[in-house]
């Protein structure tokens, strides 16, 4: 694979367009004196795959999204440009078809003339290696790529002026993309749009009340929202020790360890409590003991209560769920850190716990300001991420001194809140419960305020409060 091909009288001028080319599509110019990772032979050989049988190695590059840039001679650009442009019209390609457009669009003498043609699409004899090849030219276009953003981003520090976590957030996500080798499809089409739009149709035609989401774990939830859908936030509101945090829970054990379907790989921001904290109080949840007599030391080894928490240990620690109790969290830092796990792990759900303890990423901004940030922050990560995020706030006090239901208006601190939110839970308690301790009753009204795509309104759960877990309401 290393023989030097024999040039025609042309080769002089192809080279030369090679490389007046390479600075300005796949190749860039050397830095310190080195040349940029690439391979001219592995780029001819991923050419002649595709000029000789002229449909199926096009057709895995496009697959691949690989784009004439991976290319870093000009010469291999052009023809690669011309063989997606011919395929996309009328496939299977042929070599004298192209040879004859490029002819038409004054580009075949430069990139070396027919005989340069030729020469590219007799490197191999077969196909058998188009794989291979693919995967090489679109590696050593990669790591071009990482040098480019690598030399921009030490550019961009030595002119850095001012705003540090937007700054970072923003070099990151550069690095990302080229690292998870990411295709910004911006616009689609309404063709494709559709089709992905029909498949959730069919399922709901042919699997009638079947959830489609992440299961919530709650029947009627379900039924009103067909479980939490990709790329929504859901926003779960309710004033300090009503149990926002027990029902979370209760959601992300649902997810990870559902009843029917898949697991769903879970993160937890626990901005107010430990995951020690947290652990125990889904140990106790899952296992159904009273946390209350574990604390004072009625739980002896070898009881019942003993043996229920060793296998609910042993569930949970098999289940997906990670937690992340690191404190004064940033929206930056926080999707910066979902972004890194999902790399590593299949995410479907993300539960942050809570919005207001997001520090901000400017203290001097006004709070609505710093709040509505978080919010169009944890919107956009849904998005990004392609999942569910139930985010837990807090509601002011108007609901208690108007002795009324919450509502959307009783999100605390900031407007935007409701407005990002494609479904908003309120937990609150039943009117007919006593009002000395405004604390988590037996029951609970769960008010759907606000969903996008579904119903509002209210439903019972019953609160188990030795154990701290919510369960589907029981008359």
């Amino acid at each position: 694979m290393s023989d030097a091909p024999s040039y025609s009288r042309s080769d002089s001028r192809r080279e030369r367009f090679s490389r007046s080319g390479d600075s300005g599509g796949g190749g860039e110019p050397a830095a310190l004196g080195r040349q940029p990772p690439h391979s001219i032979e592995a780029e001819e050989y991923l050419l002649s795959c595709c000029l000789l049988d002229g449909s199926d190695s096009i057709a895995k590059c496009l697959e691949k999204k690989l784009p004439a840039a991976a290319f870093y001679s000009a010469a291999n650009r052009v023809i690669y440009e011309k063989l997606v442009e011919l395929y996309q019209k009328s496939p299977p390609v042929a070599i004298e078809v192209v040879a004859e457009e490029l002819k038409s669009s004054g580009q075949l003498e430069e990139i070396g003339g027919f005989a340069y043609l030729m020469q590219v699409s007799s490197r191999i004899p077969t196909t058998a290696q188009t794989d291979y090849f693919l995967e090489k030219v679109r590696e050593l276009y990669l790591l071009r790529q990482l040098i480019k953003v690598g030399t921009s981003t030490v550019e961009q520090c030595y002119e850095f002026q001012g705003g540090l976590e937007e700054f970072v957030d923003k070099l990151e996500q550069d690095i990302f993309t080229v690292t998870q080798d990411r295709v910004s499809d911006a616009a689609r089409s309404m063709k494709d749009t559709a089709k992905e739009a029909w498949v959730v149709i069919d399922k709901m035609m042919h699997h009638k009340g079947e959830i489609t989401g992440v299961s919530s774990g709650f029947k009627e939830l379900d039924a009103m929202t067909y479980g939490f859908q990709k790329a929504e936030m859901i926003v779960l509101a309710a004033r300090p020790s009503m149990g926002k945090t027990s029902l979370a829970l209760n959601m992300a054990e649902s997810a990870a360890l559902p009843r029917r379907g898949e697991p769903a790989g879970v993160l937890v921001f626990s901005l107010e409590m430990s995951a020690a904290q947290l652990g125990m109080r889904m140990l106790c949840s899952r296992g159904r003991v009273n946390m209350k007599k574990l604390r004072e030391g009625f739980v002896r080894p070898g009881g019942q209560e003993y043996k229920d928490l060793v296998d609910a240990a042993d569930e949970l620690s098999k289940a997906p769920i990670f937690i992340d109790d690191s404190s004064h969290l940033t929206i930056m830092e926080l999707r910066a850190k979902a972004r890194r796990l999902a790399a590593r792990e299949k995410l479907g759900f993300l539960v942050v716990d809570y919005l207001q303890l997001l520090s901000p990423t400017d203290p001097r901004t006004p709070r609505e300001q710093q709040v509505a940030e978080i919010s169009r922050g944890l919107k956009a990560l849904a998005k990004e991420l392609e999942v569910p995020v139930l985010v837990l706030s807090q509601l002011n006090r108007a609901a208690e001194k108007e002795n009324r239901a919450p509502k959307l208006s009783d999100l605390r601190e900031s407007g935007s809140i409701e407005q990002d939110a494609d479904v908003v839970l309120m937990l609150a308690r039943p009117r007919d419960a006593d009002e000395k301790f405004q604390v988590a009753a037996d029951s609970a009204e769960l008010i759907v305020a606000k969903q996008r795509n579904g119903p509002v309104g209210d439903l019972k759960l019953t609160f188990l409060r030795d154990i701290t877990r919510f369960e589907n309401h029981t008359p």
